[in-house]
């Protein structure tokens, strides 16, 4: 009997122990396509880190963004609630369009201090937490007409919970990637509008400080703070929020040439912007070194790390989403798909692949079941996300979800009308609000979403649009109305002075 217990005892010393889930780390990348990525099958852009990243954690095929612009997602992010209940619909402060077939609603074009955010959610169990980068869920008074837009610091990251804000403000990018990260011909001149002062100061002479790089600049304001946190040894939460690499496409010059030379060696890839892959390499860089640190302290086996993107990429300024269809602002999958990989320290699974559905909301509520937290009961009462920690530690597992939704009731200037969809299953329905237009799709068998099935499927496009109604009517969903004053014999667009008319951009496949 003593050998037994010793045996026993020995498998216990050898078997790895599971590492309890303390710290958080969330990257979200701003216009990263679902493709984008080395591991998710770009033949051009490099990305070591976050590929490494893929093989210690869960790469879900169909990881969503809660809507198809950014501000949006951000808002589900902080909040775990559908951008629909929430009413941020729209990037902030949206294209300001005329004549168009459809009002869009009367959308908030903030995020409210009435709903509690996941650094406030946090707060309640001791956790230190720090934004980097880009926030845009903060007022702008009105699109910018010659002048500069107000900002309002009421509104940063700072006053949602957050205890640290580096970068975070109104804007939704920065007018230039390179220090000061402004425009204009003098010093002074970049400086102003743009998220310089939302950076720590110190005595660096500006002449050391040229051709510094956002990215790197906000990688090392993150280095700096690990080492903050292992020091003051309390849980934490970090919200690395990407600049990169939504436009003004600018890509670090040694990454540029880098890139120029591949792609000259490699003329048949299906990525072949060189400045935007420079881009996603800095963000790959940026990851390499947030992971590196955390290790040097000994907490890379006690952190919780999310890598995503806000929505898809931006389409065929930047990247190529193919094979699926359309990218940012767009209706269809490219809008809205993206890349998603959680790492679960201890007992997640690693190197694996996990098809089923996964939406933005459904990141708080895996942060508090892997950290053994519960969820604030006011935050709890209105999460629109489920838990995906089971997937993270069995992709195999049983999954109860059916359906995701998305309502997007503007115009965007990369092609997307008013819509809604649902997707149950393998099962895509899509609303065109407005044009009496229902389409669906099989994505199992059409991810590009060729094929329209309404009229070979009428009972199930029945059955999806009456949920598609259910949720719209159970969230309160703003719906645009029919707008009185539309000519069709003028032009559609947007005008931003009053006067110019830009017709919007065509729809791109």
């Amino acid at each position: 009997m003593n050998r037994i217990i010793a045996f026993f005892f020995a498998i216990l010393l050898a078997s790895p122990a599971f590492a309890e889930t303390k710290n958080i780390v969330i990257f979200f990348v701003d216009d990263m396509g679902w493709t984008d990525l080395g591991c998710t099958g770009s033949d051009f852009y490099e990305t070591p880190n976050i590929d490494a990243l893929s093989r210690d954690g869960v790469r879900f095929t169909s990881g969503y963004a809660a809507c198809t612009v950014c501000s949006p997602s951000r808002a589900a992010l902080m909040t775990g609630q559908s951008p629909a209940r929430l009413r941020v619909t729209d990037f902030i402060p949206g294209h300001p369009f005329v004549n168009t077939p459809l009002t869009i609603p009367d959308w908030t074009k903030v995020l409210e201090k009435k709903h509690l955010t996941l650094p406030e959610m946090l707060k309640e169990h001791g956790y230190t937490s720090a934004h980097l980068g880009k926030w845009h869920l903060a007022h702008r008074t009105g699109y910018k007409t010659g002048g500069e837009d107000p900002a309002d610091p009421d509104n940063y990251p700072q006053a949602h919970g957050f205890d640290i804000n580096i970068g975070g403000c109104e804007k939704g990018a920065p007018p230039s990637y390179f220090w000061p990260y402004g425009k204009g011909k003098t010093l002074e001149e970049k400086k102003k509008n743009t998220i310089f002062d939302t950076l720590p100061k110190d005595d660096t002479p500006d002449a050391d400080r040229e051709g510094e790089y956002l990215t790197d600049r906000l990688a090392a304001e993150a280095e700096v703070l690990i080492d903050q946190f292992s020091k003051a040894g309390n849980p934490f939460f970090m919200n690395f929020s990407f600049y990169n690499v939504h436009t003004p496409l600018m890509g670090r010059p040694d990454l540029v040439e880098k890139y120029e030379k591949k792609r000259k060696a490699n003329p048949d890839s299906r990525h072949t912007n060189v400045k935007y892959a420079a881009m996603v390499e800095s963000v790959d860089e940026a990851v390499g070194r947030v992971v590196t640190k955390l290790k040097e302290h000994g907490m890379w086996d006690e952190t919780l790390v999310i890598f995503t993107s806000d929505n898809g990429g931006l389409k065929p300024q930047a990247t190529d989403n193919a094979p699926i269809r359309q990218g940012k602002g767009g209706i269809y999958e490219g809008g809205v798909r993206v890349p998603l990989i959680i790492r679960l320290p201890g007992d997640g699974a690693t190197d694996v692949l996990c098809h089923k559905p996964a939406i933005t909301m459904d990141i708080i509520p895996t942060i508090f079941e892997a950290i053994g937290k519960p969820l604030p009961e006011k935050a709890n009462a209105v999460q629109d996300g489920e838990s995906l920690l089971s997937l993270v530690k069995d992709p195999r597992a049983e999954w109860g979800r059916e359906d995701l939704f998305w309502h997007y009731p503007h115009y965007h200037s990369m092609g997307a009308q008013p819509y809604s969809a649902i997707r149950s299953g393998n099962w895509k329905l899509i609303e065109v609000i407005g044009q009496d237009r229902l389409e669906l799709y099989d994505l199992s068998s059409d991810i590009h979403e060729n094929t329209n099935l309404i009229q070979q499927e009428l009972p199930k496009a029945k059955e999806l649009y009456q949920k598609l109604v259910a949720w719209r009517k159970e969230i309160g969903a703003q719906m645009p109305t029919r707008n009185k004053g539309f000519d069709p014999d003028k032009p559609t667009g947007v005008s931003r002075d009053g006067k110019k008319i830009r017709p919007a951009a065509p729809i791109r496949e």
